[in-house]
């Protein structure tokens, strides 16, 4: 690990000079994906320099440890334990910051939410979902905008998908795919009986045109007038867009942007998403199951959580971890929520030692 280290140090002094090249400076390209790497290894390269300064503090204060003077010994032996303790936590924080990153842990994503087992009432519930994320992404700074949706007449929606830009999306959201299940009274039951009903998450990161290459003569574009509730514009206009992807018969279609331009361009970036997840998705199924994360953000047909409206409960069964605030997780305090996934898969990868290899 520390040659790993100390070679990854290297390496973010030699970009710290580059990017104070006026070479490389007037190559925007080039001086972005610099700045970016040169970002990413910042907090490993402090860490580790923390980590040698009390290396050093240990090495002095064993030294003094043989001095003649008595009060001296006994406040090296205090500096030496405080040092070993500095030691030890910074040994440990390394080992995690080494861990091999989710390429995708920076991208935006897409997210699909889905009401699938329990017709109006999963609808509902597909909504309350997209409420909860919209409230989660106010709090923490992300961008949310709807892509496209399918709503119900009870104010539900059948399928919306929607985008989140901002630093980390995906390494937040992404072990939120999966299935939902909702346990509640509807408000249409008389009988006060709870209802089971189910709706599914799909938390895709963005890919961009270099990972995938879309041939223009795979894409079929079709203008139309939006359809949908209430504005002048509605119908006017042939501003939404549907495209067919030919050779995976995928068809999107885009109507939230009031030009036919920004929709085109809307459905292209879900398409390249989608596209981009199907072959992440045949890369990892060769992937031996052992080096697979045991959090499971992958599989979209694994129950990851309940969330009880009687005893104001939401368990996620992944980690078994259950919180009696289901109120307050609805309306976006989902954060520590995500924090404890993101550190049961960390755990499970220190466990498997997925770091071995620095």
């Amino acid at each position: 690990m520390l040659k790993r280290l100390k070679e990854t140090e290297e390496k973010y002094v030699l970009l710290s000079a580059m990017l104070e090249d006026s070479a490389v400076i007037s190559d925007i390209e080039k001086y972005t994906g610099i700045l970016r790497e040169y970002k990413a290894l910042t907090p490993i390269v402090t860490k580790y320099r923390e980590y040698l300064r009390a290396v050093s503090d240990v090495e002095e204060a064993q030294e003094l440890l043989g001095a003649p003077d008595a009060d001296i010994r006994i406040l090296a032996q205090e500096e030496l334990s405080l040092a070993k303790e500095r030691v030890r936590v910074a040994h440990e924080q390394l080992q995690i910051m080494l861990l091999p990153r989710d390429e995708n842990d920076d991208k935006n994503i897409v997210v699909e939410i889905r009401a699938c087992a329990g017709g109006d009432e999963a609808a509902l519930f597909a909504s309350s979902l997209f409420r909860m994320y919209s409230m989660y992404c106010e709090r923490a700074g992300f961008k949310l905008s709807v892509a496209t949706a399918n709503e119900t007449g009870l104010g539900g929606y059948r399928e919306i998908c929607f985008t989140i830009d901002g630093d980390g999306a995906y390494s937040r959201f992404k072990f939120e795919s999966g299935v939902h299940r909702v346990q509640r009274v509807p408000e249409t039951e008389s009988q006060g009986r709870i209802h089971t009903s189910t709706v599914t998450v799909a938390v895709l990161p963005e890919a961009d045109t270099v990972e995938i290459d879309i041939p223009p003569s795979d894409l079929v574009f079709e203008s139309c007038k939006s359809s949908g509730a209430g504005g002048q514009h509605i119908n006017k206009t042939e501003s939404a867009v549907r495209l067919t992807h030919k050779p995976t018969g995928i068809v999107i279609e885009c109507q939230q942007e009031r030009s036919q331009f920004q929709n085109k361009e809307k459905a292209l970036k879900l398409l390249r998403a989608k596209l981009y997840d199907i072959k992440r998705t045949e890369q990892e199924n060769a992937i031996a199951s052992t080096r697979r994360s045991q959090v499971g953000s992958g599989d979209r047909s694994e129950k990851i959580r309940t969330y009880n409206y009687p005893q104001n409960r939401v368990t996620d069964h992944r980690i078994g971890l259950t919180l009696h605030s289901l109120d307050s997780f609805l309306d976006g305090a989902i954060g520590a929520m995500m924090d404890s996934l993101i550190a049961a898969d960390t755990a499970e990868k220190l466990k498997n030692g997925e770091n071995n290899s620095f």
